[in-house]
């Protein structure tokens, strides 16, 4: 069975999508779903994890995650779950951590990541330490870097989800 929910966070409305056991996706959504799905704990567990990470401190438990991908883009989204709070890598660099010649290989399949957040794509720069693309706009991934820093996040640009 499939649950969703949705969370209002600083940055935008968030669609959690779980099977019930673990989260399944979670992305930057624009346009409200009509939510008649249970409470379940998963979806439960999830909106207290954004509940902390919004409010600028790093989550203690990661919530259970099983993204749909090929084997390779659930390595490469296994590794990102490895960069710490606060501090970014590049695709160069997770490249080589998995035995892979190619950051482009790499790009790719961060680019294609199904769970924002909480499986930090917007951690990953380009080889000179520049903002690199984010699937929800480079706003979005700054405003992510700088709330892991400490900083507070400019949440006046944001209406609705909608970057105005």
């Amino acid at each position: 069975m499939t649950y969703q929910a949705q969370y209002d966070s600083p940055l935008g409305m968030l669609t959690i999508t779980s099977n019930g056991e673990s989260l399944k996706e979670l992305r930057f959504s624009d346009t409200p779903i009509e939510v008649s799905s249970p409470t379940v704990p998963i979806l439960e567990e999830i909106r207290r994890w954004l509940d902390c990470y919004f409010n600028g401190e790093k989550p203690d438990l990661t919530p259970q995650v099983a993204p749909f991908g090929t084997l390779f883009q659930r390595r490469v989204w296994f590794e990102l779950m490895d960069i710490p709070y606060g501090q970014t890598t590049t695709y160069g660099d997770i490249a080589r951590r998995i035995g892979c010649k190619s950051a482009q290989a790499v790009g790719g399949a961060v680019g294609r990541n199904p769970i924002a957040i909480i499986i930090p794509c917007h951690r990953v720069v380009g080889s000179d330490g520049s903002l690199t693309g984010y699937a929800y706009g480079f706003e979005r991934k700054s405003q992510l870097l700088l709330l892991e820093s400490g900083k507070r996040i400019n949440v006046s640009t944001y209406q609705h989800g909608i970057k105005s």
